[in-house]
This record gives structure tokens, C-alpha cells and sequence, in this order.
């Protein structure tokens, strides 16, 4: 796994153009997701909003074109939850190559009970995690289409303090949600870094990245209404902690840049630049445990198991 400096003349706030190029956002009608893709809409792309939910993306849109002049974006319906719709999205994408995909999306229970996806897999393990392995299977021929294409992952710092249990990847042994949670996150990244192994072996163009938002919270976010509204309360009461952590447009930036950025490597996690919590982008070293090949493998093979999927298609 390569580490390579980030480039001196990179800004968050002058992005490098994109023009031609088509871009997949999972989630990108809320949070992390709708920045993500308001972001990428400046640079002159074709972004495409997945979503399983068509009035929200909508509104979604909506707001990326009043803010954006010219910006090129749509949305496809998109449920992780459901395996077997995931293999229409590729026809719905009407396109013959997609430069990246950005697997943003994603579910977190508060409290009990356990939920499962109709195909009987714990919610969050099941949407965040197998459904974007399952997703990327089927997009891979449009992946492989693109000159240099990138699949982003998004993670979580919640990831960092968590251990899977491979014996209980469905949590049905021991369910708590915050905890599984971070497991699903975790499984997320143990992907992004896992596929770009195989994707290196097999000599392919695309390239997998791992990144995470550090703290990431609505009340340091700037309002997008009506996506998203900040109340001047809830602005004033999160001032303090705008000294260690920031919104979810910043929360952003490690995914866009991982999007955009040539000097971004295959196989590199990238986060915020202050302690991991907020600021500019930066690559950062691989988390121990992550970089561990055995549980990633042992993932990977489940994953297949579940989900159906081919293993030779995922290269």
C-alpha cells in the first residue's frame, strides 16, 4: 500500500476540472453524500444520485442545480438492501463507462430492536456493507470501462476502536447497535482495502480507496434547504465544537478528493488532516488492524457466500 504526499497545490476550494466524466454516489440525497455530490457537480461531471428513496432525490437534485450553474446531475433509484435489485442499476445508469463510484450510503440504528433486509441479513451489515459489495460486482464492467477508474469507500472513525467477529458477522450472538454499527463501517473498509489487493493481482485500471470523515456533525453543516436546515440554536450550541471536529460538507472533502486527485493511490486511507477529526484532506497510515490480509479474506469469502456474488467478477 502506497503512500504517496499529498499534492501542494490541492484546495477543497479549487477543484480540478471533471468534464466528461461520470461519477456514482450512493446516498447522495443526504448528509456526507449530498456534499459529496454537490462538490463533484462543480467540477463539470455527470453525477448520478443513488437512492432508494425518488422524493428525495429529487429535492436533492434540485438543490445541486440552484447552487451549481450547468451542474449535470440525475439520480437512480438505488436500495442496498435488497441484493437483487442492485444488478438493474447498471442498466438504469445509461452510461458505457463510470469513473468512479463513491459507496457513501448507509443506515445506523439508534436502539433495539435487530432488523434484517428482506434477503434476512442484519440491517446495517446487510445495506452498508453487502449491498456495496454487491454493487460493485455489477458495476465493475463500467469500472473497467473507464480509463483510471476509482471505487471510494466511505468509512468511519467509529470503525477504528472496532474488531470484527467473524463467527458473528450478523450480530445475531450479541446485538448492540452502536457496536454493530462500527462493525458494518468496519467490513466497509476491510472491502475497499481487500478489493484493491485483488485488483492490483489481476492487473486492473481501477483503483479502490478508503476514506473517512472524522467527525462529521449536522450542526457545523451549512444549511441546504430543504435538505438539510441549521437552526442559528443549533449553530451557536456547536461552536465549541467546531475546535475539534466540523460538517458534513468538510466531512466530504477526503471522498471528493479520493474522486479527483491523481496523486491518490489504490489501497491508501485517507481522512481528515487534524488528528483524523477535521480539516483538508490527507492520506494517513493504514489502521493495524485494517491492514491485516486474514480477516479480509475471510470477510471476502463470506461476503461471496451471502451475497451470491462471483468472485471473478469483482476484477
Amino acid at each position: 500500500m502506497s503512500s504517496a504526499s499529498p499534492t501542494p497545490s490541492w484546495s477543497v476550494q479549487r477543484l480540478p476540472r471533471a468534464d466528461g466524466r461520470v461519477f456514482l454516489v450512493t446516498g447522495g440525497n443526504a448528509g456526507i453524500g449530498y456534499f459529496v455530490a454537490e462538490q463533484l457537480s462543480a467540477t463539470g461531471a455527470t453525477v448520478v444520485l443513488g437512492s432508494r428513496n425518488p422524493a428525495k432525490a429529487e429535492v436533492a437534485t434540485a438543490s445541486i442545480r440552484a447552487r451549481v450553474a450547468g451542474a449535470r446531475v440525475r439520480a437512480v433509484r438505488l436500495d442496498l438492501a435488497g441484493l437483487s435489485s442492485l444488478r438493474t442499476v447498471v442498466e438504469a445508469l445509461g452510461v458505457e463507462r463510470l469513473d468512479a463510484v463513491v459507496h457513501n450510503a448507509g443506515v445506523a440504528l439508534d436502539d433495539p430492536p435487530r432488523k434484517e433486509t428482506g434477503d434476512g441479513h442484519e440491517l446495517m451489515f446487510g445495506t452498508n456493507h453487502l449491498g456495496h459489495f454487491a454493487l460493485t460486482r455489477w458495476l465493475m464492467p463500467l469500472l473497467s470501462a473507464a480509463p483510471a477508474a476509482r471505487v471510494v469507500t466511505m468509512g468511519s472513525f467509529a470503525a477504528k476502536s472496532e474488531r470484527l467477529d467473524l463467527d458473528d458477522l450478523q450480530s445475531r450472538h450479541d446485538y448492540r447497535p452502536k457496536r454493530t454499527y462500527g462493525r458494518s463501517k468496519l467490513a466497509q473498509m476491510y472491502f475497499g482495502v481487500e478489493l484493491d489487493r485483488r485488483l492490483r493481482a489481476a492487473g486492473s485500471t481501477v483503483a479502490s480507496v478508503v476514506v473517512h470523515p472524522g467527525g462529521a456533525l449536522d450542526s457545523l453543516t451549512p444549511s441546504r434547504p430543504p435538505v438539510h436546515v441549521r437552526t442559528t440554536g443549533a449553530r451557536l450550541s456547536a461552536a465549541p465544537a467546531a475546535l475539534l471536529v466540523q460538517g458534513k460538507h468538510a466531512g466530504a472533502w477526503p471522498a471528493v478528493r479520493a474522486v479527483l486527485d491523481p496523486a491518490v493511490r489504490g489501497g491508501q486511507l485517507w481522512g481528515p488532516r487534524v488528528f483524523g477529526l477535521r480539516g483538508e484532506p490527507r492520506p494517513e497510515p493504514v489502521w493495524n488492524h485494517l491492514a491485516d490480509p486474514s480477516p479480509a479474506t475471510r470477510l471476502w469469502d463470506a461476503s461471496c457466500d451471502l451475497t451470491g456474488v462471483d468472485p471473478d467478477g469483482m476484477r
